[in-house]
């Protein structure tokens, strides 16, 4: 018991001196709180939303705190890729933006949240995340399981759609014998569930793997479909809301348990207050994304009420089959479901 109790005592002293930046000769006794915030993508906020929150969110607590809380940002992974930042934000005090596949590894039942045509739209899913009993169970599952907090869902460019340079695509009969890029094995049942095949291929080969006819098509949000120029190599844009797409605030458990009420505050209002700037930001921007793609040559198809329920209906099946094949329990699918008023 003594030992295990100095050890609390060791690692509480060295979390307040990582907290503190450490203390040197001549500083002032109460230092700032330095939090390192680590997260995919580039620092600029026009092409990447990540960025955007990360640098309103950084704002935000800097001030309600006072500055007390100095948030230090390190875009482009310089921390790491998804699996060291998140050994690094569950171990060490710290701020992680973690994608799917940082936080899958440690809690499969994430992708329920990816159920395919969940939402009709945006005020869906953020009433989802804002709201739903399905994410308050998710957050508690996930603190018990790797000492981090949930702080925030990062909206990262509205909703994935598809893309394809052979044939529009308005139904689910039109995907039949297309091959299109899957970014993990949920993905590859999706297309599979519409008569399609799936094929693997990292993002930084994506460009060249459209081009070059290794597939045909591929789904992203239209702010990656412009990031990465998609749109000069396919040549047909369906807006079928698929899944809503979104990354995740990680916080360290006991750098928050260890602040004072009043930073810990400063913190969880700015991520929140930084969801709703996103939000907004990320709606006005769709707009401009679609006057580009349209004016660079790509032909956007909006399927009607009767299609997307053909979607709805031929892909969350499948889906959900593959959920079970992961053992994740059906109560984590029935309390989405439930959530957004659908049931199956």
């Amino acid at each position: 018991m003594q030992s295990n109790s100095l050890s609390t005592v060791v690692r509480r002293l060295c979390l307040s001196f990582c907290l503190l930046g450490g203390l040197t000769s001549g500083a002032p006794a109460l230092a700032a709180t330095t939090i390192n915030l680590s997260y995919n993508g580039t620092s600029d906020a026009e092409k990447n939303p990540v960025h955007l929150f990360a640098e309103n969110f950084k704002r935000l607590a800097e001030e309600k705190s006072g500055g007390n809380l100095q948030i230090k940002l390190y875009p482009n992974s310089m921390l790491g890729e998804e699996e060291q930042r998140m050994e690094q934000v569950m171990t060490s005090p710290g701020l992680n933006i973690a994608s799917f596949g940082g936080i899958a590894p440690l809690f499969e039942e994430i992708y329920v949240s990816a159920i395919p045509f969940m939402f009709k739209d945006a005020a869906a899913a953020h009433e989802f995340f804002d709201k739903g009993s399905y994410w308050q169970s998710a957050k508690a599952e996930f603190a018990k399981r790797t000492n981090t907090e949930l702080l925030a869902v990062v909206e990262e460019g509205g909703f994935l759609n598809f893309t394809n340079n052979k044939q529009p695509i308005k139904s689910p009969k039109d995907f039949k014998g297309l091959r299109f890029r899957a970014m993990d094995p949920s993905q590859i049942a999706l297309y599979e569930s519409f008569g399609a095949s799936g094929t693997p291929i990292p993002w930084t080969e994506l460009y060249m793997g459209l081009r070059t006819g290794v597939v045909d098509g591929q789904m992203n949000p239209t702010s990656y479909i412009i990031m990465g120029s998609l749109y000069q190599v396919q040549k047909y844009l369906t807006l079928a809301n698929i899944q809503y797409s979104d990354q995740f605030l990680v916080a360290n458990g006991e750098m928050l348990a260890d602040m004072s009420e009043t930073d810990r505050r400063a913190l969880t209002e700015a991520a929140q207050e930084a969801t709703v700037l996103n939000r907004q930001a990320i709606a006005v921007a769709q707009e401009k994304d679609l006057e580009f793609l349209a004016a660079n040559g790509m032909q956007i198809i909006q399927p009607d009420v009767d299609d997307l329920k053909a979607f709805r209906e031929a892909a969350q099946p499948s889906y959900i089959e593959w959920l079970k094949k992961q053992n994740i329990d059906q109560h984590w699918i029935d309390k989405a479901l439930q959530d957004v008023g659908l049931g199956l």
